[in-house]
């Protein structure tokens, strides 16, 4: 029997969890309520089971033994993520980039694929695609 997860929660650490929470919900992700308290963690709805979980270093550094990534050198992995279609991708990438995050990548148009990056306000990577 394959393992199957009914909900998928991504941890990353942020300086800020109330500018972070100001930068996703200006993206126009939900919170979820029951698993934010804005100093300490902030969780932020990407779909129906999928969730990222926004905790400042101090929290972050309990979940773990190793060091957290200084994500200026170093990328520690990217955040795929699909929308509907190629103009909801501009517009999520423009709108990170004015909220304060960094655009990392030029548009990129496969054909069967569009997709474009960027980094969030801690550095973490976020690509956006669209079939």
């Amino acid at each position: 029997m394959a393992l199957t997860s009914t909900q998928t929660y991504v941890n990353l650490h942020v300086r800020n969890v109330k500018q972070s929470i100001a930068f996703f919900t200006g993206l126009g992700f939900a919170l979820d309520m029951k698993f934010t308290d804005e100093e300490r963690a902030a969780c932020i709805v990407i779909g129906d089971n999928l969730f990222v979980m926004l905790t400042n270093e101090e929290f972050f550094k309990s979940l773990t033994n190793k060091e957290i990534v200084n994500t200026d050198k170093h990328a520690q992995f990217t955040l795929a993520l699909f929308v509907e279609n190629r103009d909801k991708v501009d517009e999520i990438v423009n709108t990170a980039a004015s909220l304060g995050g960094k655009i990392i990548t030029e548009p990129e148009d496969h054909g069967f694929m569009y997709q474009w990056g960027f980094q969030d306000l801690d550095g973490h990577l976020w690509a956006i695609g669209a079939a």
